[in-house]
């Protein structure tokens, strides 16, 4: 990876080539690998690094960028001059700031050694493990696991300098039978906390338990949601937190900064220095992370500024939610002891295919996967073909029974994050699959 002196060196090339009014340098470099398996067995495993350096410049209000994957001087220079005249003949940006000038960095631990160092063997490895009990269930193993490690940097002539590197791990298995699937995925900075053994046999038991489904009609039910189907629900919630829709009415969160907004008990966080978060130092802008609470006790604390907004309206610019941490007072063991308390309802491993219906009221549509279970008097009773489901989570966070502690949970469309499972009540599932 390019070091951090290497970045500065880099940097300082286009600074000193540049003539506009300001520059900003990024650096994105990344090389880690992918293996891949469907059918129980082995069918790509891809090693690559990809790198390039982004010239942004501006003339008063008029934006220019330009990139380049050639890192000699005389490429990021040329890199420079393009971006330059790009600039020339854009339109002003109305909302256009200067970058931001020199920022105090808080240490946060990104980058893994495991990571770094575990090659096409070991993903190879990982993946032999999933197969082989997928196999020895009788079912059809498919999923990924990977490692890549990389180095992000941003630079700008108003002092502003950031650098750092990071590390990601991932697995995912769907394990398949003849009419019943189980599912499971992870990210980690750390590959060894991946724990594929472990969370295959989960995936496993899952397509078992659910094989022969049955069909129960649609309609408003309890339901238990397992972490990935919790982070389904909070994604879109983190989308209504922006301050410039706020303001503009077209949030779903208008007018209710400081208002109770989801249950009591529930308090959102950003977690940067969570070790199984993968929080970062600074984001593309050089903005450093913090902990930031935005949901506390149920009520709306926060909003996130984009740095125009925040100087609209006289506040500080915010970093985001880049490491999602949902907790609550006194909770359950675990998901068993939610299953034990249901006398009737339905377990939900994971949704997928989340759409908005109403951005005014964050109604969504979506459908379960992956494992969709019955529960009757504390236990599950039969698998259960899928459904699509018509909800708000500001609906649902505000129907809340019970909670486990915060759990790892990832999905195809959200970032990772530490969630608890719920049981939420009146769930509105609006029919039922054909699969």
């Amino acid at each position: 990876m390019i070091e951090r002196d290497e970045f500065r060196r880099m940097a300082q090339v286009a600074l000193n080539a540049s003539k506009a009014d300001h520059t900003i340098v990024s650096l994105r470099d990344r090389t880690g690998g992918t293996t891949r398996f469907a059918n129980n067995q082995i069918v790509q495993n891809v090693n690559t690094r990809r790198y390039s350096v982004t010239v942004s410049v501006a003339f008063g209000a008029r934006r220019g960028s330009s990139s380049t994957t050639d890192l000699a001087d005389g490429s990021i220079a040329g890199a420079v001059e393009r971006a330059e005249r790009i600039a020339r003949v854009s339109p002003p940006d109305p909302e256009y700031l200067p970058p931001l000038g020199e920022q105090q960095y808080t240490w946060r631990s990104t980058f893994n050694a495991a990571t770094a160092k575990a090659g096409p063997q070991r993903l190879i490895a990982e993946a032999a493990e999933a197969i082989k009990l997928c196999k020895s269930a009788g079912l059809q193993g498919a999923g990924i696991v990977s490692a890549y490690v990389s180095a992000a940097g941003v630079a700008a002539d108003t002092g502003l300098f950031a650098y750092e590197q990071r590390s990601r791990a991932e697995f995912s298995l769907t394990a398949t039978g003849a009419d019943s699937s189980g599912w499971v995925k992870n990210a980690d900075r750390s590959i060894d906390e991946l724990q594929v053994i472990e969370r295959s046999r989960v995936a496993i038991h899952k397509a078992r338990r659910s094989a022969a489904p049955k069909e129960v009609p649609a309609g408003r039910y309890t339901v238990i949601l397992e972490p990935a189907a919790v982070a389904g629900l909070l994604g879109p919630i983190q989308w209504t937190l922006g301050a410039k829709g706020y303001y503009r009415g077209t949030s779903a969160l208008s007018g209710k900064l400081g208002e109770r907004v989801v249950d009591e008990r529930l308090t959102l966080q950003n977690r940067p220095d969570e070790p199984h978060l993968l929080g970062a130092s600074f984001n593309g802008s050089g903005l450093p992370s913090n902990d930031r609470v935005w949901l506390e006790n149920g009520v709306l604390k926060e909003l996130s500024y984009d740095r125009y907004t925040a100087k609209q309206h006289g506040v500080a610019p915010s970093y985001g939610l880049d490491a999602p941490h949902l907790s609550a007072p006194e909770p359950a063991r675990d998901t068993a002891e939610l299953i034990q308390g249901t006398e009737r309802g339905i377990l939900v491993t994971n949704f997928w295919y989340i759409r908005s219906v109403s951005p005014m009221d964050l109604t969504l549509t979506g459908m379960t996967r992956d494992g969709t279970f019955l529960v009757e008097n504390g236990e599950i009773t039969n698998g259960l073909i899928n459904f699509r489901w018509h909800e708000s989570p500001l609906r649902a966070f505000n129907q809340v029974e019970a909670y486990t502690v915060p759990q790892d949970a990832i999905t195809m469309e959200r970032t990772k994050m530490l969630l608890p499972a719920m049981r939420i009540r009146d769930f509105n599932f609006s029919s039922v699959t054909r699969f």
